[in-house]
């Protein structure tokens, strides 16, 4: 499919372009092109739905941007209907997303990398453009989970205060030499500290006496190479998140998210927005993007995750992750300034924005409507919503314009109980508040990368158990779950694989 929509997006040469001078040839241009184009995604959007035929609207899950594709590669498609320019640009941020972070040293990688860091490409944490896994034993570092770290109170933007030996989020690897492409140029810097998850059992029993396994995880920090955390000292384990669709949950207007949570109070749920800090424009954002919707936009999601997870500058974020205690980070030399150059930055926006969403499955499957009707008698989709629709006009990418799609969130916090709790507020949200995570897709990420780690610490192993830690304001839909017989757990969770 993809290959058929580069093909229609291919625009035809201009006749009688040689005989046309200055702005009337850019217009002739500009005009021709725009009918390409627009000739072109109204074929995509037919190809697309045409392949799928679905029975059920809801199995074009993202709309216009719906691909039929369900292998590895399933996360990382570009949206029908790119333009060539576009399509370019979005090639350029798949490269930049892959690539390698090296020290200023490197002969091989791209410079920039530290002086402290998590991973050292984007696709380490979100392989395949999906979610993140815990380490397979318990001797092995995090990964593509990470430990946001406070203090009580707030900074001055009324968010999380950081940790003043380590900041807000710690950062386990240094460059400390290993390797000649990762080297420090003066002195190594060590990690901030080892990050280990240790995993202690537990069981709920289901109202038809089976017992089903459970894990919490227990974080365990070592060597902390700038003394001890202190007092009072908040941490969060969190497991990267999948990339797809998220232009389309960008381009929902901040009304439709306000009416929802306005809705969900007549069914006693209290979901309400997180509103954050904008470092782009300068204000208070509504959040959209992060555990606890702590960030408002794509842009600022990429720059601060460059930042925490990389050591990479940005415009937006000039100053290296060096509190002031850790002097081998602050001398090292930086890659450039910044080391994310603004070109590079726009290409890896479009390219996370423009991502396509990947089809239903088997919609019109018994077991699987059979799920969909307990779905809603349980009230998950109370949370779970499963329609939303895009803004009439979105010009940083107008494809993403008055879009219906099915990604079954509401982008709103819920408190989820204290069993989830992790006890660190972060803007709005309090330590027992989580944003309601989309389930489009959810069912591929085994294929995609093989992890099924769910929650957010990745504690549960599949759909069951994440239904089943569900507390607070989503308790009632774990009992009405926990109470189904055997068949009917099993074809609600068929649908939510299906999504």
């Amino acid at each position: 499919m993809t290959s058929e929509v580069r093909q229609h997006l291919e625009p035809s040469p201009i006749a009688g372009e040689g005989r046309v001078r200055g702005g009337a040839q850019r217009r002739l241009r500009s005009s021709i092109l725009s009918l390409s184009i627009g000739a072109a995604f109204a074929a995509s959007i037919a190809a697309v739905a045409d392949s799928l035929r679905p029975t059920d609207p809801a199995a074009l899950t993202g709309g216009a941007l719906t691909v039929a594709r369900f292998d590895r590669e399933a996360y990382l498609q570009p949206a029908p209907g790119l333009n060539r320019t576009q399509m370019q640009a979005f090639q350029m941020g798949r490269h930049h997303f892959d690539k390698k972070w090296a020290s200023i040293s490197s002969l091989q990688f791209e410079w920039g990398l530290g002086p402290t860091f998590i991973a050292k490409s984007c696709e380490e944490c979100h392989a395949g453009g999906g979610r993140g896994r815990p380490p397979p034993s318990a001797a092995e570092q995090l990964q593509s989970m990470l430990v946001r770290v406070s203090i009580p109170g707030e900074d001055a933007h009324g968010g999380p205060k950081p940790h003043p030996s380590y900041g807000d989020q710690f950062q386990n690897f240094g460059l400390n030499g290993p390797f000649p492409d990762f080297a420090f140029h003066t002195a190594p810097v060590p990690g901030e500290a080892a990050l280990y998850v240790d995993w202690e059992g537990t069981s709920v029993a289901l109202a038809d006496g089976e017992a089903v396994p459970l894990r919490r995880p227990r974080l365990r920090i070592e060597n902390l190479a700038y003394g001890p955390l202190g007092e009072g000292v908040m941490t969060s384990l969190r497991i990267a998140q999948p990339l797809v669709g998220l232009g389309l949950l960008e381009a929902v207007p901040e009304d439709t998210l306000l009416a929802i949570a306005k809705q969900q109070r007549a069914h006693g749920i209290n979901g309400r927005p997180n509103y954050v800090r904008d470092d782009i424009n300068d204000r208070t954002a509504l959040g959209r993007f992060g555990w606890k919707a702590n960030q408002p936009s794509i842009r600022q999601q990429i720059a601060a995750a460059s930042l925490a997870d990389m050591g990479l500058t940005t415009r937006m974020y000039r100053q290296q992750n060096c509190p002031p205690v850790q002097h081998l980070c602050v001398i090292q030399t930086p890659g450039n300034d910044p080391e994310v150059a603004f070109t590079d930055l726009d290409d890896l926006e479009l390219w996370t924005r423009a991502l396509a969403v990947p089809a239903r499955r088997s919609p019109d499957d018994p077991q699987v409507l059979r799920g969909e009707q307990l779905f809603e008698q349980a009230k998950c989709g109370v949370c779970h919503v499963q329609t939303l629709r895009t803004a009439e006009r979105f010009p940083v990418l107008p494809q993403l314009a008055n879009q219906t799609f099915h990604a079954y969130t509401d982008l709103l916090l819920h408190d989820m109980g204290e069993k989830l709790a992790d006890g660190r507020p972060d803007f709005k949200a309090g330590g027992r508040d989580w944003r309601t995570p989309p389930l489009w897709g959810i069912g591929l990420s085994a294929g995609v990368n093989g992890s099924t780690a769910l929650l957010h610490d990745g504690r549960a192993r599949n759909i069951t158990e994440a239904i089943l830690w569900h507390g607070g304001e989503a308790e009632p839909a774990r009992e009405a779950f926990r109470n189904m017989p055997r068949a009917d757990r099993e074809a609600l969770v068929k649908f939510v694989e299906s999504i």
